[in-house]
């Protein structure tokens, strides 16, 4: 590698998506990449596939990245997000994540 050069890293990115009239998928795929910038480019190219290949889905144009570091191996960290707000903790999950009406598994 010339010197100078950047060695890529692996980014976790998650991209969001309009699944049916009242449904919603959180996709977190991983890149090689330079940057946060190029790993984005990279996986809203997959999303706008992604969504493309699927009948009725639409990319919301909304990617998040996250600097991975290290090689994945089992067990590692391929996302994080951290959200400041001022519910407690049971509010904070009923209003993000535990609405009752996720499909997980």
């Amino acid at each position: 590698m010339p010197e100078g050069q950047q060695v890529p890293a692996w980014f976790g990115v998650r991209c969001f998506f309009k699944v049916a009239a009242n449904s919603y998928e959180e996709r977190i795929t991983i890149w090689r990449a330079d940057s946060h910038d190029d790993a984005i480019a990279l996986a809203e190219a997959d999303a706008h596939e992604y969504a493309e290949t699927l009948d009725g889905v639409a990319y919301l144009d909304l990617a998040q990245s996250y600097l991975i570091g290290d090689a994945p191996e089992q067990g590692s960290e391929v996302f994080s997000l951290i959200r400041d707000s001022d519910l407690d903790e049971d509010e904070y999950l009923d209003t993000f994540f535990n609405t009752g009406t996720e499909r997980q598994m």
